[in-house]
């Protein structure tokens, strides 16, 4: 067999960082891009068009011997197209639905018995649960866009329909879990992860969970993988749960390498990005144990700073364990443009130093 060429559409940070085990595999990477500038476009072959357009994916598509994706926004039409002309593309269209369908997605949780919270499609009215509640956009939203809570009929009444509402849940924190399928069936999860959210936004993950029973780490690995399966899953999944007393409640699933699976560059045996080109080319899947007993990883921000290079001085010297990734994206305010991870087995000092290192590099302090 020859080295395949995989295609990614979509030129972001997580289609950059599929390069580097893309090229350890001898494996060609091309990313078909927005712009010349995008993240990965930057560091691999790239076509620039619309993903939006049918016909110049699928000009993309047919270069490649698999197709897959880093972002939920490609139409269900393009990747049907694709599938209609003998594309292999992971994951499929019937799959990826449920990381681009809210609604579906709560509908195919509760087919296979897992744990939801209480739902409704609305179109208008007086809803089924009582307020406060939670209104989501059935599409399109991310990071905490196209989610509300909602306190009364009144704001109901101002977003537009339809909405998918759940009710609004006391948990204790936000966990997800990485989960790796191939085609014929293999399936590999990571160990379960706290993600720290400000604003909807993930600022910092912790591996493992603290102070999580061994219990419920098992029922989280068993939800990950009873949805692998149930939805024909190829490629790797993150599955956010919310852990509301002694359960997991699902929040919502993105079938794509995720945020919340970046410690696993540096933390694990076999990063989420090494798996998920393993897993779209039918290859054997990689163990995923940890390489240390606790991985923190840190997004940085954009803020006031934009010179993300000088940083390094004082960060490299300060703690030379610090792991730096930089997206090379154009620095914005909350704009999600690199992270950094640190590996150890004394939690209290790991945090303490991704803290100062996200700071220093977002420009909330200067020393």
């Amino acid at each position: 067999m020859s080295f395949p060429k995989v295609g990614v559409i979509g030129a972001g940070q997580l289609a950059r960082m599929m390069v580097a085990p893309a090229t350890e595999l001898g494996i060609s990477l091309s990313v078909f891009a927005a712009t010349p500038h995008d993240s990965a476009a930057q560091v691999c072959d790239y076509v620039v068009g619309d993903y939006t357009d049918s016909q110049a994916v699928l000009a993309f598509a047919k270069s490649c011997d698999v197709v897959t994706f880093e972002h939920e926004q490609v139409p269900q039409s393009v990747i049907r197209t694709l599938e209609a002309n003998g594309v292999r593309v992971y994951p499929r269209a019937d799959s990826f639905i449920y990381s681009q369908d809210k609604l579906a997605m709560r509908e195919k949780m509760d087919e296979l018995e897992l744990p939801n919270p209480r739902f409704q499609k609305y179109v208008g009215g007086k809803p089924m649960m009582d307020f406060p509640l939670i209104a989501k956009a059935p599409t399109g939203g991310y990071d905490g866009r196209g989610v509300w809570v909602i306190n009364n009929q009144e704001e109901l009444d101002a977003l537009p329909t339809p909405l998918l509402l759940e009710e609004k849940l006391d948990f204790t924190r936000e966990i997800a879990i990485m989960v790796a399928r191939s085609p014929h069936g293999q399936a590999a999860t990571w160990s379960p992860t706290w993600t720290v959210q400000q604003d909807g936004i993930c600022t910092t993950t912790v591996t493992p969970v603290p102070d999580l029973s061994d219990e419920l780490a098992i029922a989280a690995s068993s939800i990950a993988l009873t949805i692998a399966q149930g939805i024909n899953l190829v490629g790797v999944m993150a599955v956010e749960l919310f852990h509301v007393g002694d359960r997991f409640i699902i929040n919502e699933l993105a079938l794509r390498p995720h945020n919340s699976g970046h410690w696993t560059i540096e933390g694990s045996r076999t990063s989420q990005f090494e798996q998920h080109l393993r897993a779209v080319l039918d290859l054997p899947l990689g163990d995923t144990s940890r390489t240390s007993d606790w991985a923190v990883m840190g997004n940085i921000l954009g803020g006031e700073k934009t010179d993300m290079y000088r940083p390094y001085l004082h960060l490299m010297a300060r703690t030379p364990g610090l792991k730096f990734h930089h997206y090379r994206k154009e620095v914005k305010p909350g704009r999600k443009i690199g992270h950094v991870t640190l590996l150890g087995s004394d939690l209290v000092e790991l945090t303490q130093e991704v803290d100062h290192a996200i700071d220093y590099l977002s420009g909330v302090i200067d020393e």
